[in-house]
């Protein structure tokens, strides 16, 4: 599949309220929250006023003339906060273009920038079940607590090197 990788423009931001949605993990077998769960204050911390403060940045994956996906930071108190000097990721697809790379690129695109900005980590929450852990593993992520149902993981962003996608060719645009 091809794909760009860019930061999202102030226009789009409306969009996260879509990545939002998207990025609730739902168990198998499990029925999805209806779409006004966004509305919580536990999860608007995501979303509200984004844009607003130097720790929020934004990378949106587009395909077919549209968005399909999107990875965000800002430093809030949320699931995976560490302190006030570590932003937290946000990331999700839509449905039909997971499993295909492009979560990746855009979580290590986003590491990258983070590195550049002189970020020394960044954090993250996810649900243990849920098949993204591997992922994060995989690109540098490490747990550093949880609870009965979620990692609180971190990547040290001082020993994280930029990427190759093994022969795929994306493009980024900054």
């Amino acid at each position: 599949m091809k794909y760009t990788i860019r930061e999202i423009r102030k226009a789009e931001i409306h969009f996260l309220e879509d990545f939002l949605y998207e990025a609730i993990f739902i168990p198998d077998g499990a029925e999805p929250p209806p779409n006004d769960i966004i509305s919580q204050p536990e999860l608007q911390i995501y979303i509200s006023d984004f844009g607003k403060h130097d720790s929020d940045i934004c990378y949106v994956a587009n395909a077919d003339g549209k968005i399909i996906g999107a990875v965000w930071v800002r430093i809030m108190n949320d699931y995976g906060h560490i302190d006030d000097e570590i932003p937290s990721f946000a990331i999700s697809l839509y449905k039909e273009y997971r499993n295909q790379g492009i979560g990746t690129a855009l979580m290590k695109t986003m590491l990258e920038a983070l590195r550049k900005k002189g970020f020394k980590q960044a954090s993250l929450s996810v649900q243990k079940e849920n098949y993204a852990v591997k992922m994060y593993k995989k690109i540098g992520f490490e747990i550093v607590d949880e609870n009965n149902e979620e990692y609180i993981m971190v990547c040290d962003l001082q020993f994280y090197k930029t990427f190759s996608n093994r022969g795929k060719r994306t493009n980024i645009i900054n």
